[in-house]
């Protein structure tokens, strides 16, 4: 990397998302997109900002063509479904000699931010080697003026970097190097005004959610002001410079500790200048990872809010149920809207956010295991969301056409089962199991843990759901969780367990049939025995049918 590129991303950075975080809902982001060869050149390309309808895209690059180091440069399009056009340079008004970086559009189109840095002789109106400036427009056809320095108390003598203002232009955060009163050589500060027309208030240190006393640095706020992404030389964890993000519930509660975005976005390169889309849809990004064109090019991933609430893949009226029972409440599992944060009440913000998604097949993230169990032959049942595949034992009998959804396997009761590798720790935290059964009798078991206990399973008196995940022993024994709900009847059931964290609850058909308060569950590392008891004793073996075992890290509710 070159001298200016060892700036934006410090080569000496050494190698859910929300686990910590206030972000109200679930959500995921989608593979990486390469902007392509139109926005992408050989050069590098740094730092993305749109216009509030999508229509206009602002960034820095060093490509041929333009005034000094990096330039700031404009792509435009007709309509949110078409391609990019060709990026057209700012010109001698805006850019320089100097290096222009971290371009940040009003809300309005009429005002641009961006960094200038100064690798000799600052430029001229500049405070210290590297400053926050301001170009404007009287409308979007006219042309933009000569840029303007925004002065202290936001510029320091120091380097100030990487602009980004919400979209009432109230709350702008920025990065500053070694200014007093930080945590480490960069960090990311932020400052306020009451009106768009007034000054700039005192910077404060985003403090120690945000900064670690390392480096942080290529901030980029969401449009409501809530949440912050932004590279961070702290130790990563996918490797290279990573993205974090922090968020707040309001704007006026203090930034929680930042989280990760991991392997999803973050790769083994470096990967840094986070912003937002307006709309909140994407996390734009620059990568030097193996598929670029040359350097650093511009990414897009899109975030998506987890509407597919009760697990089935599917956004349809079961999710609207669900959405509707916690309407007025404070509900963190369906609040989506605004999306994808949420705003602490379940309302028409959160409905919007639905219906957007109606009728769309939405694989959840949180799938960590699914076996269909709809192979016609062979030895083995595919785990589709995961690495567990199963192996089957004994001589259990595919049903191609036999099962609730498509095929299903059959077990004789005697000695077959499915043997998985480890799956599921219990006392990580909340967890969720589905699957479809039926047949069976008092006694037998259809989900277990080796060297663990029976997660579902009928009990020995009446054949009713219960499980014997229950917490670690100790002076008192829990005992195992037992619903009146019979479950080997001959129809088909769809059963659950549910743990929260708090709560164990049992479903069948969807409804909830038992729940009680507990204290945790006891660890075990074990693989998982469909069909069969955990130590595998006779009698404990299922007779019966069981299809699509789904097994999430999260809570889903039927």
């Amino acid at each position: 990397m070159n001298a200016t590129r060892n700036f934006l991303i410090p080569a000496c950075v050494v190698v859910a998302i929300c686990a910590t975080s206030d972000v109200r809902a679930d959500f995921t982001f989608g593979e990486p997109q390469s902007l392509g060869p139109v926005i992408n050149s050989a050069s590098n390309e740094a730092g993305i900002t749109l216009s509030s309808d999508g229509l206009e895209l602002y960034f820095s690059s060093q490509r041929p063509g333009g005034l000094g180091d990096y330039d700031i440069w404009v792509s435009t399009r007709q309509s949110v479904n078409d391609a990019w056009g060709p990026p057209v340079n700012l010109g001698a008004t805006v850019n320089s000699p100097y290096t222009e970086l971290y371009p940040c559009l009003s809300s309005d189109g009429l005002t641009l931010y961006f960094s200038d840095y100064y690798s000799g002789s600052p430029r001229p109106g500049g405070l210290g080697g590297g400053d926050i400036w301001m170009t404007t427009r009287i409308s979007r056809d006219d042309p933009w003026s000569a840029p303007v320095n925004l002065g202290t108390p936001v510029n320091s003598t120091n380097l100030d970097m990487s602009p980004t203002v919400s979209s009432d232009g109230l709350t702008l955060v920025f990065n500053s190097n070694n200014r007093a009163g930080g945590y480490g050589s960069w960090d990311v500060w932020m400052s306020t005004r009451a009106g768009v027309q007034d000054a700039w208030g005192q910077p404060v240190n985003l403090g120690s959610a945000v900064n670690s006393g390392n480096w942080e640095g290529e901030s980029g706020l969401s449009a409501d002001g809530r949440a912050l992404v932004f590279g961070s030389g702290r130790t990563s964890i996918v490797g290279g410079v990573d993205l974090w993000i922090s968020t707040r519930r309001t704007l006026s509660d203090p930034w929680t500790a930042a989280v990760n975005v991991e392997a999803v976005v973050n790769s083994s390169r470096d990967d840094g200048t986070g912003r937002f889309s307006p709309d909140m849809r994407t996390l734009y990004f620059c990568s030097d990872r193996p598929d670029s064109l040359g350097g650093y090019d511009l990414y897009a991933a899109s975030i998506i809010p987890i509407v597919d609430f009760n697990g089935d893949e599917t956004v349809d009226i079961g999710d609207l149920l669900r959405l509707i029972e916690s309407w007025g409440q404070d509900d963190p599992a369906v609040d989506v809207g605004p999306a994808p944060w949420g705003d602490g009440t379940v309302d028409a913000a959160d409905l919007e956010v639905l219906m957007s998604y109606w009728g769309q097949e939405i694989p959840s993230p949180a799938l960590i295991a699914h076996w269909r169990l709809d192979e016609a032959e062979g030895l083995t049942a595919f785990d589709i969301a995961g690495t567990a595949d199963g192996v089957l034992v004994g001589d259990p009998v595919w049903q191609p056409t036999g099962g609730k959804i498509a095929g299903a396997l059959e077990f004789d009761g005697v000695d077959d089962c499915v043997t998985t590798e480890f799956v599921r720790d219990p006392s990580e935290g909340p967890f969720s199991i589905f699957a479809w059964v039926q047949g069976g009798a008092p006694g037998q078991v259809l989900i277990s843990q080796a060297d663990g206990v029976s997660w579902l399973m009928a009990d020995s008196s009446q054949g009713a759901l219960m499980t014997e995940l229950a917490p670690p022993a100790g002076r008192k024994a829990i005992p195992p969780l037992v619903s009146e709900a019979v479950i080997t009847d001959g129809d088909w059931h769809r059963v659950a367990f549910v743990w929260d964290g708090v709560t164990r609850a049992l479903y069948v058909d969807d409804a909830l049939v038992v729940e009680d308060a507990q204290s945790g569950l006891a660890s075990c590392s074990g693989g998982l025995y469909i069909g069969a008891g955990s130590t595998l004793g006779p009698g404990t073996f299922w007779s019966g049918l069981i299809d699509d075992v789904r097994i999430y890290d999260r809570v889903v509710k039927p």
